[in-house]
């Protein structure tokens, strides 16, 4: 039990962020330049989103499942008056892989800056900021039985586990990026070593058409991967070599913190995408006796 309680000791409290710090950049689907400002908060806060351009209306979104109100392209949230903020889930996963619990993020656009199409620069923010642990238990919720959402091909399974932990496969036709299985246990610093720094990718057909209509207005080789055919165009090459599949466990962890807290449980997930990820949520909640929100000093991870 020493061993387990020293793994996981400093997950008990609750974290915010040691003081304010600021970046910009482009919007990826709006082309827009995007100011945003990641800020301290208060115990019991969450990570809440305030729409700094918006001044006749409710200008905050709390970041949460039930606040979703697109997944077409990235995930979006919006308030009761209708106000939104989209492309959230880089960051998302940022504050969960650096357990981040409560954060006021100011932003001037309908979207975040896409930065350079990963987590890594939201990380490297959040560490130039500093962590500083609050005066309260933090909380995670604790998968008590198997719940399973099924959309075509597409599949996501949370089932009960004394760790968090992903599997995903995905599987494209371009042998650029093909058929692949990778999985991987949140603990310690694998979000930063393993996941954090894979980019969002696009195929070039795809990005063509969106951008002929009028979308992905600020897509480019500095921000995303781009597979044309079984050719990977960014002249830097990946990351990884699986560098695609990273990066959709990057979006589900950024889609699966938008629960009221942290996920004890196993996802297992078959080409999963935003949709299906907030499906999954949807489900979860939706049963009372599948979940349990625990203190992460009382839950099964320190059994």
């Amino acid at each position: 039990m020493a061993t387990r309680f020293s793994k996981y000791e400093t997950a008990f409290r609750q974290k915010t962020l040691k003081q304010s710090i600021a970046c910009s950049g482009v919007g990826l689907h709006s082309g827009k330049y995007v100011t945003m400002k990641l800020c301290p908060a208060p115990i019991n806060h969450g990570i809440v989103f305030h729409r700094t351009d918006i001044n006749d209306c409710n200008q905050l979104i709390s970041a949460r499942y039930d606040n979703v109100v697109d997944t077409k392209l990235c995930t979006v949230i919006a308030n009761e008056d209708n106000i939104c903020v989209g492309t959230i889930e880089h960051l998302m996963a940022a504050f969960a892989g650096c357990e981040i619990n409560n954060a006021l993020v100011e932003v001037d656009c309908t979207e975040l800056a896409i930065m350079d199409g990963s987590s890594e620069p939201f990380v490297c923010m959040i560490d130039s900021a500093g962590i500083v642990e609050q005066d309260a238990p933090r909380q995670v919720i604790e998968i008590r039985k198997p719940i399973t959402v099924d959309m075509d091909d597409k599949r996501v399974t949370l089932s009960p586990a004394n760790c968090y932990a992903i599997d995903f496969e995905i599987d494209f036709a371009s042998k650029a990026i093909g058929r692949t299985v990778w999985g991987i246990e949140m603990v310690n610093s694998t979000f930063r070593d393993e996941i954090a720094q894979a980019r969002t990718f696009g195929l070039l057909e795809e990005v063509e058409y969106l951008q002929a209509n009028g979308l992905a207005r600020g897509g480019s080789l500095d921000n995303a991967i781009v597979v044309d055919g079984d050719k990977v165009l960014n002249h830097d090459g990946l990351r990884f070599k699986d560098e695609f599949v990273r990066h959709k466990v990057l979006d589900c962890v950024g889609d699966l913190y938008l629960a009221v807290a942290p996920l004890i449980g196993r996802v297992n997930a078959v080409k999963a995408g935003h949709q299906i990820n907030n499906a999954a949520l949807r489900a979860l909640f939706a049963d009372p006796s599948a979940y349990a929100i625990v203190d992460y000093a009382h839950s099964r991870v320190i059994e």
